[in-house]
């Protein structure tokens, strides 16, 4: 494939675009009788399934993932064929993007802006402004692990399918009157792929196993049961490639023979086989690439050879679905759901569906579960899974809508350790963005432009129209706060507080006073990649950035009021924030683009940044601004429904903002169609964006559950094609978990989990009728008042569920409601995968306990976990404590306050996680230091309150 910048692909427009990579469509025809496999049923429908094999269509393939590790798998059955990626392989090695040549130019730059000399100012930026080099770098395949069955005549009872519920894809056929069956999963306790091949008859399983790549690479066998792939990543824009790889496969086979010689593996006649794949990476941060990734590589593959296939896979799914069922959802099911994946996408305008809006729900949070783990990158344009060396946009990160959505449903969905790796790489950019904002603007603080690539590049690139937009480090700095505002932790809030700070500063030194309007402006920068004039899209002050930096600003004025620091700034950023811009209505009834009233020459742009405000932000909301609510109406009919796949799941959220329901459950159904959904469910921009994915999980999230306006609005934009149906583990802001049921339309119950002590107020149209309270936990009604007709507020403890009900409605299952941890600081990915033996304290006379486990460790180091549970009586607050007996010094700590004093620890709750109902739990994690031999304390203690 040829380089495809965004420059390029969208110069083309959408849909010579997407033709130009991709067959336009894709056709599946309903089967008369669709057997749906039995696993598929297991999991309740939570499966995407198929019953044919991929071939070489990678859009057929099934992605797993670590967070680290990723692998497309096809299910061929005569060679099967694993697509690897691992998170760090990117083009090139660090650089420096800053140009030294734009402070010097930006006076005159902004003169031109101010004069309506638009095209001028847009090549002056092109000439001066212009990162080094004037791309970023892409992200990059490792290779393929290839298995070598033979052919594939003679086979029957096919099928193939990606569980949600275990994170495992299974292919399942039988050929000569063999039953075959191959598991693949990416494990996250033990950072390796496996691949567990059976048959139903003994020593029926020959294969070879060989590895390629599109990379620099030479292929090797080190043992008898291992090949070796070692390679470096690619040379691009100028940049050399630096960051080395080792790729291994071993093989542990139950009868026949194995043996490895010249980079190829040999399996002769086996009854069960265990694929084992460990790569490791040089690349240690965007500044440091002489890691040991031979030694990486070799460790882990080594330990997980140390753990049997059951343990390995007991281990991944424990691991896995302690995130994945935190949330249940079921909209109900018709018997479209009995068709395969593909052939479900393709009807689905003709048919009732329900359960395929549940089925995409669950995907994209299994998706960025896959992707996107404490100690990992982010999850990029991509996710973790890209076959080419020049992939669209070099699968790198969009920071004008594309980052950002990716994460929208991670604190919604109640995944919030999967944020993490965002504010990681935000503390990164402070670092190139500081150097980049002192070489072009002589500013303060950092900045960073529409992308970022794994070298934190944070300069102007793709050229002036579509990289002059300095407000991308600024929206990712929001994503601080608005991550505090779910969690409650403080200790993550002081972490990142410097990076917001830094963000804030660089625009009050950047930000500059209109000449005609007075306002402070930015100066130059853009309405994300759309014209307002001919081809120009440079511009002073559009209306995306006055909202950002509102949201910027506040959130920095805010933080520093939790933290008690920086008085002084305080009052900077909310003067700065209260001379920015208002929002404007347009002659047209919509919200204004831009500073003037100009009507955008493509009507139908697949961007609407400048509803931001409405979604993901909450400065235009329904009785807060209701003109602003209602042209934010009008300027969604003007752009229209249609766009490319992420732009239609942005779309989902704005119309849930708005509660339109219909119009909300509309867009998801144009999101469902063959250009838009690839057959394994990877949205298409097209080509393949992941953020479309996470869009529209946060879209039907939005749909049942809003939070940003004060309030938990409980089913605001309720379609009626949902008519019954419940879910539960939502996560809304202020620290609550919500489960809610709904029969005909009308809702049966909802039940509201509480982080905190505080008052919660509460939106539904069931409070506008006869309703009960009650705290499920002691069985008291709490007193409530009624502050509109549809709304009730009343007094809620921490640790504590309540339910509100139609009266006589059949109380559901209670749902375990449990917030998501949120370590401040990513620990790295374990190197060790068997966990210590977990001594257990004595129950005090609440009956609490508290176990310990080391999670990981490596040369010098370990990663812990702590739980304590509640016993049979409720508590309010809990401290451990234990003793080192070998010289380990806690070095950070999460979901919890420590001291240490030689070797005794002691570590308290946090306010957050103290209280917890009967046999309820809570979770600690902690990275330590240890110079000799890691014994686990003898003893350890829980007290409670």
């Amino acid at each position: 494939m040829p380089d495809v910048t965004r420059r390029r692909l969208l110069t083309a427009g959408a849909a010579g675009a997407g033709a130009m990579l991709l067959p336009t469509g894709w056709t599946a025809l309903a089967r008369a009788d669709p057997a749906t496999p039995a696993q598929v049923l297991a999991a309740g429908d939570m499966a995407l399934w198929y019953d044919e094999p991929a071939g070489t269509d990678w859009l057929r393939a099934l992605p797993v993932g670590n967070g680290r590790l990723g692998a497309m798998v096809f299910g061929n059955v005569d060679t099967d064929r694993l697509q690897l990626n691992e998170d760090t392989i990117w083009a090139g090695g660090p650089y420096d993007s800053a140009n030294p040549r734009g402070a010097g130019a930006l006076a005159e730059i902004r003169r031109l802006v101010f004069a309506d000399q638009w095209s001028q100012a847009q090549n002056l930026i092109n000439q001066t402004m212009m990162g080094t080099p004037g791309g970023q770098l892409a992200y990059q395949p490792v290779g393929n692990l290839r298995l070598a069955f033979g052919n594939a005549s003679g086979v029957s009872q096919y099928h193939r399918a990606l569980d949600l519920t275990t994170a495992v894809v299974t292919t399942s056929y039988v050929q000569n009157g063999v039953r075959y069956q191959r598991d693949v999963f990416a494990s996250a306790p033990d950072q390796v792929i496996v691949a567990r091949l059976t048959a139903d008859r003994a020593n029926a399983i020959t294969f070879t196993a060989t590895f390629d790549s599109p990379q620099r690479t030479t292929v090797s066998s080190p043992d008898s049961s291992t090949i070796a792939l070692d390679g470096t990543s690619g040379t691009m824009k100028g940049v050399t490639g630096r960051v080395r790889f080792l790729a291994l496969a071993n093989v542990v086979a139950t009868g026949g023979t194995v043996s490895s010689s010249g980079g190829t593996l040999r399996v002769s006649g086996a009854t069960s086989v265990t694929v084992l794949v460990s790569i490791g990476s040089s690349y240690v941060d965007f500044r440091t690439v002489d890691g040991d990734y031979q030694g990486s590589a070799r460790n882990r593959l080594a330990a997980a050879r140390t753990v049997g296939h059951d343990q390995l896979r007991s281990r991944h799914l424990a691991d896995y679905q302690a995130l994945f069922n935190r949330v249940s959802i079921d909209l109900g099911r018709t018997a479209a759901a009995d068709q395969p994946t593909d052939v479900r996408i393709a009807q689905h305008a003709s048919v009732d569906d329900p359960q395929f809006s549940a089925l995409l729900f669950q995907y994209g949070r299994y998706l960025l579960i896959s992707s996107s783990r404490p100690g990992t990158q982010p999850a990029n344009l991509q996710g973790i899974w890209n076959d080419s060396m020049t992939p669209p946009w070099d699968s790198k990160y969009t920071i004008n809508a594309n980052l950002p959505m990716n994460y929208w449903p991670a604190d919604t969905t109640n995944l919030s350790e999967c944020f993490l790796p965002v504010f990681d790489l935000v503390r990164d950019l402070a670092i190139s963005g500081a150097r980049t904002a002192q070489a072009q603007y002589g500013a303060g603080g950092w900045v960073t432009h529409h992308n970022t690539d794994g070298w934190r590049g944070s300069s102007v690139v793709d050229g002036a129209f579509w990289g002059m937009w300095p407000t991308g480090g600024a929206w990712l700095a929001t994503l601080v706060w608005e991550h505090y505002q779910f969690t409650g932790d403080v200790t993550f809030l002081r972490t990142n507080y410097p990076a917001m700070k830094g963000a804030a500063q660089f625009f009050l030194d950047t930000l500059v006073t209109h000449p005609t309007l007075g306002y402070l402006v930015t100066n130059p920068s853009n309405s994300p990649e759309i014209a307002h004039h001919g081809d120009a899209s440079v511009c002073a002050g559009p209306t995306m950035d006055n909202q950002i930096l509102r949201d910027l600003f506040d959130g920095v004025a805010r933080a520093s009021e939790v933290l008690g620091v920086d008085p002084t700034l305080r009052t900077q950023v909310r003067a700065a924030r209260d001379r920015l811009a208002p929002m404007r209505i347009g002659s047209r009834g919509n919200i204004q683009e831009w500073l003037a009233d100009w009507v955008e020459p493509e009507r139908n742009h697949r961007h609407v940044s400048h509803l931001y405000g409405l979604h993901p932000g909450n400065q235009i909301t329904r009785r807060g601004t209701p003109q602003l609510f209602e042209a934010a109406r009008r300027t969604l009919e003007i752009r229209g429904d249609d766009g490319t796949g992420w732009s239609l799941a942005w779309k989902i959220n704005f119309w849930a903002r708005l509660e339109d329901a219909a119009r909300s459950h509309k867009l998801l159904r144009d999101l469902v169609r063959t250009d838009r959904l690839a057959p394994n469910m990877f949205d298409l921009h097209p080509p393949f964006q992941i953020d479309g994915n996470f869009g529209a999980t946060s879209g039907i999230a939005e749909m049942l559950l809003q939070s940003h306006n004060g309030e938990l609005h409980l089913l605001p934009a309720l379609p009626t094609a949902w008519p019954t149906g419940q879910v539960a583990g939502l996560r809304g802001r202020g620290g609550y978990t919500v489960a809610m049921a709904w029969r005909a339309g009308q809702a049966d119950e909802f039940h509201v989990r509480a982080d905190r002590d505080g008052t919660v107020r509460l939106r539904a149209r069931l409070f506008t009728g006869s309703f009960t309270l009650t705290d499920v936990d002691d069985g008291s009604t709490p007193g409530s008042t009624r502050p509109e007709t549809d709304v009730v507020a009343f007094a809620v403890r921490a640790g504590h569920t309540y339910r509100l009900a139609r009266p006589g409605a059949s109380p559901s299952p209670t749902p375990t409601l449990s917030p998501s941890p949120s370590p401040s600081v990513s620990p790295s990915p374990s190197l060790s995968p068997t966990p210590t033996p977990s001594p257990s304290s004595s129950p005090p006379s609440s009956g609490a306990r508290a176990t310990y486990a080391v999670t990981g460790s490596w040369p010098g180091g370990f990663q812990g976990e702590v739980t304590v549970t509640a016993g049979t009586a409720p508590i309010q607050g809990w401290a451990v404590t234990w003793t080192f007996t070998n010289g380990q010094a806690i070095n950070q700590l999460w979901n919890g306050t420590h001291t240490q004093s030689g070797g005794n620890v002691r570590v308290t709750n946090v306010s957050y996680n103290g209280s917890l109902p009967a046999g309820g739990s809570a979770t600690f994690g902690f990275l330590a230091s240890v110079s000799g031999t890691n014994n686990p304390p003898t003893n350890i203690t829980c007290t409670t309150t």
